[in-house]
This record gives C-alpha cells, sequence and structure tokens, in this order.
C-alpha cells in the first residue's frame, strides 16, 4: 500500500548552541591533551547521547569531586555547562584538582549579573526552576540568604523580600520567555523599584528555539522536540507549541521512543531539538517518519545564528580533527 503523505516542518535554528558546542569541545580536546580518563562533573549537558558518546572516548561522570580517585588527581576535571557554586572550585583547589570550566559564557554573564545586584545592596530575585543545575550554580554565586527563588507569576504574588526598595532580579537562561514576562510583570506590579539586569538573562539560543516553535505550531497535527527529560529548555519548547496551536506536543529522546499509534492520521508533524541535542538524533526521527510515510521536509528557519565561543586558553592550541568537529557539531 502507499505511504500516506506528510510534511516535517522542520524549525531552524534547532539542536546545538554556542554554550553546548564549546563544553563538548572542552571535553574533546580535554582527552586529546591529557588522555583518558577525563572527570566530569555531572553531565556536561542534558543528553545522554552526547555523555555516552564522551564517556566511550574515556570521559568519566561523577556527582561530586570526591568520587575522583586520588591516582588520577592530576587529570582534569571539567564543570558542566550549566555553571557550578562557588564552593566548588574551591573545593577542587583544597583537593588539588586540575579543573576546567565549561560554564557557558551566558550563565557566567548571569553570575556576574547577580553579584552586581548584591554588590549594590539589592537582594537578589532569581526567577528559575528549583533544582535545576544552573538555579543551583547561580545561587552558589551569592551568600546565603542574599538571593530568592521565584518560579511562577503565583510565587512572585506572594512573594515577601526583606526589603521591597532594594531589589534586582535575574532569571535562568534556559526558561519560557512569555511565561518569565508574566512573573517580571507581577513582581514589577508589586515591587515597583525592582532593578533588571544590565542584559536580558534568557539566552539567544533558548529565545530563538523558542521563536521558530511558536512560528512552526499553527496547523500542526504534532509537534516533535528531541531533548532530555531533564533539559529545561527542551521542556520549554513542548510547551511553546501547545500554546502556539499543535495539537499535541511530546519530548522524545530518540526515534524509539515516538509513539506511532498517535501518528495515526497526521498530516503535518513539527520538529525542534532543544540546545543539547545533537542533530544526528533529528536526522534519526526524519528518517523514521520516512518508512512510515511519504514524508516531504519543509525548514522552517527564522533566524541564523552565528554564535562561538572560544574554549578555555589552556585548550586552544589543541587541534581538532574532521571526525572531531562532526563529534562536537552532533553530526
Amino acid at each position: 500500500m502507499p505511504k500516506p503523505p506528510l510534511t516535517l516542518r522542520l524549525c531552524g535554528p534547532r539542536g546545538f548552541c554556542a554554550g553546548v558546542d564549546r563544553a563538548i569541545q572542552i571535553v574533546v580536546l580535554a582527552l586529546k591533551e591529557h588522555g583518558a580518563p577525563v572527570y566530569v562533573r555531572h553531565e556536561i549537558v542534558h543528553n545522554r547521547y552526547v555523555v555516552e558518546g564522551l564517556e566511550a572516548k574515556g570521559a568519566i561522570f561523577v556527582k561530586e569531586l570526591h568520587e575522583i580517585p586520588p591516582e588520577h588527581h592530576a587529570q582534569p576535571v571539567i564543570f558542566s555547562a550549566h555553571g557550578v557554586p562557588k564552593s566548588v572550585p574551591e573545593d577542587a583547589e583544597l583537593r588539588k584538582l586540575f579543573y576546567l570550566d565549561a560554564t557557558c559564557p551566558l550563565v557566567s554573564k548571569v553570575h556576574k549579573q547577580a553579584m552586581r545586584h548584591q554588590r549594590l545592596g539589592r537582594h537578589v530575585v532569581l526567577i528559575g526552576h528549583a533544582g535545576h543545575p544552573e538555579v543551583i550554580g547561580t545561587m552558589g554565586q551569592l551568600p546565603e540568604g542574599s538571593v530568592s527563588l521565584v518560579e511562577t507569576v503565583e510565587d512572585a504574588a506572594v512573594y515577601m523580600p526583606p526589603d521591597p526598595d532594594n531589589l534586582g532580579f535575574v532569571t535562568q537562561t534556559t526558561l519560557s520567555v512569555d511565561d518569565t514576562k508574566g512573573v517580571i510583570l507581577k513582581l514589577m506590579e508589586r515591587f515597583p523599584n525592582l532593578t533588571a539586569p544590565a542584559a536580558d538573562s534568557i539566552c539567544y539560543a533558548t529565545t530563538n528555539r523558542q521563536e521558530a516553535v511558536k512560528q512552526a505550531a499553527p496547523g500542526c497535527d504534532a509537534f516533535l522536540i528531541v531533548g532530555a527529560p531533564n533539559s529545561s529548555n527542551s521542556r520549554r519548547l513542548v510547551e511553546v507549541a501547545l500554546k502556539a496551536g499543535a495539537k499535541q506536543s511530546v519530548l522524545v529522546q530518540r526515534a524509539y521512543e515516538i509513539d506511532w499509534e498517535t501518528m495515526r492520521g497526521v498530516r503535518t508533524v513539527g520538529i525542534s531539538a532543544g540546545a543539547s541535542a545533537p542533530e544526528v538524533i533529528v536526522n534519526e526521527i526524519i528518517e523514521a517518519f520516512r518508512e512510515r510515510f511519504d514524508a516531504t521536509v519543509e525548514l522552517a528557519d527564522t533566524v541564523e545564528e552565528t554564535e562561538n565561543f572560544l574554549v578555555s586558553r589552556e585548550l586552544r592550541h589543541v587541534p581538532l580533527t574532521t571526525a572531531d568537529m562532526a563529534f562536537v557539531n552532533g553530526d
């Protein structure tokens, strides 16, 4: 029987952002320069495919620094792209570990914005999700008690600061742009003297991916977001697709997770990928649809991203092969 026709509306930009690309490069370059093992505190980015690929190359992922055996203290340990509290590099120095910081420069910018608020005598309001590594890292830049976490508009409506006239806010970089606006508006309504950061905290990649999904979602019978369940920016894309008009939207890590029963009768399917999801998985999912449908790919591009973040100075002299670059780029 002939395959049913299907339009795959492929969003762009999608997938790896400059911060993720830089973090993966740092691990690959450290392995080339220092040999295995190279230790990484927490997942370098929130994607199992990437983590397992780095493990195959010789990276060892640990939850905390004390898990690194003494005989390997001369080997590099790398901090993830999400950022870490100040206590982590302090602990590394006490243990005489050689560490490399893969924190995304845009997350580091939020750290600096929060510290500036605090230095100028403001209590810091951090808009973000409790327990997310980036939130833990940002709160860990400041003295205990000098920052409060607000997650929702409802939280903002009941938040009671120590000094309502001396407040400054920053946000997690991977939030929903629209939802965050609502939280900020509620805070500003209650605290007119609330000071914004010098620049928007939500990163360009989060904003661009959400805007692309928002434009592509109307008319989609289903929308697939490639990403991990613990990836904040990927989960926000699922929400954005539903709010923008997709009839259903789901998060999948690989093609085998697609529930094909829910794809019966679909004619237009949107596809995007969170900032930690490699392009190779997007291609895998497109091929899975082509096996079942007469699929036509329609590009839904919005802006072209040209951002590039330099890796740590200690690694800039290490060359990358074509195969290395393909892995780093998620191809």
